[in-house]
């Protein structure tokens, strides 16, 4: 390996950053303290505004408890909590950064009420927030909110086509405030992400071909080669990307960081979640589609996703007649006797059923999956309390728009996302809930700057981040 050649700064928010960004992890996995510190070590921190944490006069957290009955109204109330918070969020990180660096916030254009949300924090952030990331759906709208606020614009896209479909429609008309692209790869990076139908979950696809096509899409329509594309997802070791940097082919390049300022002192997560990151191996953090966004999403292969996995592998298909192959009638786990399923899934039912998974949900897909009465009575509940926190939900068919409902019946093989996200984030159950994170966290195992349990400063992890290592 050739000795690492180093980054140079680039200017972004006028004046000269560090091509190092920190992802923005939603639900108070990233908020003013690591953030502020990243942009004040010369890199650009990133506030999560996805239901960020607000504080009451002792500076306590507020817990987002809803008190409205309708789900409309309590929509109403995530929606200020998401706004209060956002700012709270920007207005510390910004006072920690004390001038350095730059301060971006991220939205996930699929929550619920994005658009107000981004435009409340925007509003009572003038001058603090330089630049919006957004990914997570097609965020149109993007462009035209930042011009009426006049602050940077980086979409998160996962192709060249999808950057295609957002410049032709929208970004072209606000072309002077992208400020860069983010590729966030598929199948390296945590979280939500954009595999498409045409892509293979199993066969992960090196990112830099898809890398160059996104750079000759820009290219093609005149975007500049100094307008950075941010790859994210994987990144670990710099010096392991020398032949991305100063690399003609490629233009600009930056690099986001998502897992690795998860174990900092400054990180917000609690102690239990930093502990276990050291403890992963390869493989440990499962590609899935369990997200009541519909989208892929990656994170630790933990028994709360286990049970998930579990669940939706006792599932059947059925036709409410008998026909094809469906000559059986279902006589566990339903009421009434219309349900007509094949002779061999009757056999797998009777035995869920005889192993405690006495109740059939029905899912959106004429399929039916077993599970027992607790977890009947949580998915029950948990549907009941939803306050709309996605655009569109498949666990609970709410939509916040329109007629406020998918059309489709709610989801069992998912879960309602917003209560285990902001359970973990707040020193919750590790085991019981989703644990987000990148492909590449097995590597705080493997990684001598992690060793006899050293938890670095976001300081001490950027210099590091700029050595290479």
């Amino acid at each position: 390996m050739s000795a690492f050649k180093g980054l140079k700064p680039i200017v972004y928010g006028g004046r000269e950053v560090w091509p190092v960004v920190e992802g923005g992890k939603g639900v108070a996995a990233t908020n003013h303290m690591s953030s502020g510190a990243w942009a004040a070590a010369g890199g650009i921190g990133t506030v999560s505004a996805v239901n960020a944490d607000s504080y009451d006069a002792e500076g306590k957290i507020i817990p987002q408890v809803y008190h409205a009955l309708t789900r409309r109204e309590r929509h109403e109330e995530l929606i200020k909590y998401a706004i209060d918070g956002g700012v709270e969020q920007v207005k510390r990180a910004y006072e920690i950064a004390n001038g350095q660096g730059a301060i971006n916030i991220n939205v996930l254009w699929e929550m619920g009420g994005a658009q107000a949300v981004l435009e409340g924090v925007l509003e009572r952030t003038k001058g603090l927030v330089t630049g919006v990331t957004c990914g997570a759906g097609m965020p149109y709208r993007l462009s035209e909110i930042a011009a009426r606020f006049n602050v940077n614009y980086l979409p998160i896209v996962s192709s060249g086509r999808a950057f295609r479909a957002l410049w032709k429609r929208a970004y072209h008309k606000v072309s002077h405030l992208l400020a860069a692209v983010v590729y966030e790869d598929p199948w390296l990076a945590g979280g939500h992400n954009g595999l498409s139908n045409a892509e293979d979950p199993k066969k992960p696809e090196d990112p830099y071909p898809r890398v160059k096509a996104l750079r000759d899409v820009m290219r093609a329509e005149g975007v500049a080669d100094d307008v950075p594309i941010v790859m994210a997802g994987g990144v670990w070791f710099l010096r392991e990307w020398n032949d991305w940097i100063d690399n003609p082919e490629l233009g600009s390049i930056a690099f986001q960081f998502g897992t690795r300022p998860l174990l900092t002192q400054e990180s917000p997560i609690p102690q239990a979640w930093k502990d276990h990151l050291r403890t992963l191996e390869p493989g440990d953090v499962l590609l899935h589609r369990f997200s009541p966004t519909g989208f892929y999403s990656s994170a630790v292969r933990n028994p709360f996703l286990r049970a998930l996995e579990a669940r939706s592998e006792r599932q059947i298909p059925y036709s409410r007649v008998a026909a094809g192959e469906h000559t059986a009638q279902l006589d566990v786990g339903v009421r009434g006797k219309n349900f007509w399923v094949t002779p061999n899934d009757l056999a797998r039912a009777r035995e869920w059923h005889a192993a405690g998974f006495i109740h059939a949900l029905r899912t959106p897909d004429d399929t039916m999956v077993f599970v027992t009465t607790a977890e009947r009575e949580e998915i029950q509940q948990d549907q009941k309390d939803c306050m709309g926190c996605l655009s569109h939900c498949g666990f609970s068919s709410w939509k916040d728009h329109d007629d406020y409902t998918t059309g489709r019946l709610a989801d069992p093989r998912s879960f309602c996302i917003q209560k285990t996200l902001q359970d973990i984030a707040h020193g919750g159950d590790i085991n019981q809930n989703l644990m987000f994170a990148g492909h590449a966290a097995y590597r705080f195992k493997q990684d001598p700057f992690y060793s006899n349990n050293f938890t670095p400063t976001v300081k001490q992890l950027v210099d590091r981040i700029l050595t290479g290592d």
